[in-house]
């Protein structure tokens, strides 16, 4: 495992971590949503939807970044309040974390779930939930070892035209 350090997301970060995010969606998601959507992804289009996010973050919602000893950013992640339908809950869900394909295994992603999952718990939240592709087998083996458990939640998210079923994963946070 490497050592990283997670801070919190700048405005400087967001042309990197689209980078991220797109190329973790086309390394994670092959074979789990369409081919035509992944290849379609846009780094620019994704920097840019990130600028605005960052600008524009609701209450509560915090986006960190792990940087490896040289400085380079090698991961992202993303949480904030849980909200069922249009009710805002006391809960907190960790709406993304991507790590660099070429950093997968490195230990970025435990340090920023770590780091999310003490801010929360901080802020006062019991639970954090999230979403997970069904067949994604390696992300749902991570949340498990980080003590997250399927809570029986199931819906459909449409990525490219085609319904992709999600479960939902929880886990109580310290007091």
């Amino acid at each position: 495992m490497r050592k990283v350090r997670i801070r919190e997301m700048t405005l400087a970060d967001c042309d990197r971590v689209a980078e991220i995010r797109v190329r973790g969606w086309q390394s994670a998601y092959r074979g789990l949503v369409p081919q035509s959507y992944l290849d379609g992804l846009s780094v620019a289009a994704d920097a840019e939807r990130r600028r605005g996010h960052l600008t524009q973050a609701a209450a509560g919602v915090v986006n960190l970044v792990a940087e490896d000893t040289g400085g380079e950013v090698v991961g992202w992640a993303c949480h904030g309040p849980y909200q069922d339908g249009e009710l805002l809950t006391s809960d907190a869900e960790l709406y993304a974390i991507y790590v660099h394909p070429e950093q997968v295994g490195h230990g970025a992603g435990q340090a920023l779930l770590a780091e999310s999952v003490a801010r929360c718990a901080a802020a006062g939240h019991g639970r954090q939930l999230l979403w997970v592709l069904k067949e994604n087998r390696r992300a749902r083996r991570f949340y498990e070892r980080a003590g997250f458990h399927a809570d029986g939640a199931e819906e459909p998210f449409e990525v490219g035209g085609t319904e992709v079923p999600e479960v939902r994963y929880a886990r109580a946070l310290p007091r």
